[in-house]
């Protein structure tokens, strides 16, 4: 980019980072920042860089340019990215504050080249105001159909990659940080299962079931569980996993809305990574409808990725990466909001719980798995792709670890004011094993 007195790169990085820090920057115009022993390391390959960081002066503009290859960090693996990452965030300390005069000497150096509309990636779904657009409203049942399909129905294989066998895709529950993955996970689908406490005979529903593992869990215990989920490669996951299983009398998964959910009086319910598809403006009537569903003292358990500080009037927190590429529609409410939607919903709140560490450990062990079968994971669904969810598990991974985000579990009961009136709705103490 380079040419008579146009800045070069190296000029245009060191106007917001200062020269102390411990980074390596070489450009695609031979421009050199920093010591060329530095432990991080960073090429800047293509001019698109410049360019997608001037339209798009936020995460976007450096997700598209990361996604595009139009810059790189030396070492770097796409599946764990999590290493560089970590490497960036202690970089923090070493940035200047934006000025209006720095912003506009850049913005200058990269149109003196004249203007370009840089590439999006492929993998970059439209903005929330495209979908309006569309027709897809937030949160409607038409619109929740077509996200949950662009995030799920891609390659249950390609899942596979990173979930390993149990194929959950929820945070699990650690005894300690070498307990593995699996055990973990099956240590988490007990944990809920206890809690709700349900008897072989009794009926449970699984809202957003995934594919299928807790539906399998429970029906091996003898509770008769139906899962729904709006995805139709889960769906068939799960129906052709309880077939394996011979528990087709005990379990089944429907492709289904579940606000569509014909049936009611279950003993308990569990909702497993679900709300952050509802919609923070929807959780009053989500736990309403729940409460509808549940017979009097039947018990609902939901666990869910929360926000760290509350908002005003449970306002939600969202991410444009993960709207754009992960999660369309997708967002988060803090836990103190979540309860008192449940509570106002009707329900005693028994037990919450945070599991903020836990969602990390989990994602470092996928991270690691989708490491190890990265050529796979790239047949599956593209170099391009594999890479963009890489960096998303990582991102969450230091998210948690940061305490930007956290995970809990709400525990809450139907009163069963006319059968029970003494209140004796639960026991006086927790009767699980934590």
């Amino acid at each position: 980019m380079a040419n008579g007195k146009s800045m070069t790169v190296a000029e245009m990085v060191e106007l917001f980072v200062d020269r102390s820090a411990p980074v390596r920057v070489d450009a695609f115009d031979g421009s050199h920042f920093g010591p060329s022993n530095a432990d991080l390391k960073i090429r800047i390959t293509s001019p698109n860089c410049m360019y997608q960081l001037l339209a798009h002066p936020n995460e976007i503009g450096v997700v598209r340019a990361y996604v595009l290859g139009d810059f790189d960090v030396e070492g770097i693996d796409y599946a764990d990215p999590y290493p560089a990452m970590r490497k960036l965030i202690s970089l923090a300390k070493y940035v200047k504050p934006i000025t209006p005069v720095s912003f506009a000497r850049v913005s200058a150096g990269i149109l003196s080249h004249g203007f370009k509309k840089p590439p999006v990636p492929f993998t970059e779904g439209p903005s929330k105001f495209a979908r309006i657009k569309q027709g897809l409203m937030p949160h409607t049942e038409k619109a929740d159909s077509e996200t949950v399909s662009f995030h799920y129905d891609m390659s249950n294989e390609f899942y596979a990659d990173f979930l390993g066998p149990s194929m959950t895709y929820t945070c699990a529950v650690f005894d300690d940080e070498q307990m593995s993955l699996e055990d973990a996970q099956a240590n988490k689908l007990r944990l809920i299962l206890d809690k709700l406490g349900l008897q072989p005979g009794e009926r449970l529903l699984d809202i957003g079931c995934g594919w299928g593992s807790m539906v399998i869990t429970a029906a091996r215990r003898g509770i008769k569980a139906l899962g729904v989920t709006l995805s139709k490669e889960q769906a068939a996951y799960a129906n052709e996993w309880i077939a394996r299983e011979g528990l087709e009398d005990l379990a089944e998964v429907r492709v289904q809305d579940y606000r569509e959910v014909p049936e009611r009086d279950f003993d308990g319910i569990c909702s497993i990574g679900m709300m952050e598809h509802v919609g923070t403006k929807n959780y009053q009537s989500y736990f309403e409808e729940m409460f509808r569903l549940l017979k009097p003292m039947g018990r609902l358990l939901n666990h869910q990725i929360t926000i760290s500080h509350d908002k005003p009037n449970g306002k939600p927190g969202t991410d444009e990466f993960l709207d754009r590429y992960i999660f369309p529609d997708g967002d988060l409410g803090a836990p103190g909001f979540i309860e008192s939607c449940i509570h106002d919903a009707g329900f005693n709140v028994v037990h919450q719980e945070n599991l903020r560490q836990h969602y990390a450990l989990t994602l470092h062990h996928w991270n690691k798995n989708l490491s190890e079968h990265w050529d796979d994971a790239v047949k599956q669904v593209g170099f391009e792709r594999a890479k963009v969810w890489g960096l998303y598990m990582a991102a969450c991974a230091l998210n948690f670890e940061l305490d930007g985000i956290q995970i809990h579990q709400f525990l809450a009961v139907k009163p069963d004011r006319v059968g029970h009136p003494d209140g004796k709705w639960y026991p006086l103490r927790p009767w699980w094993k934590a």
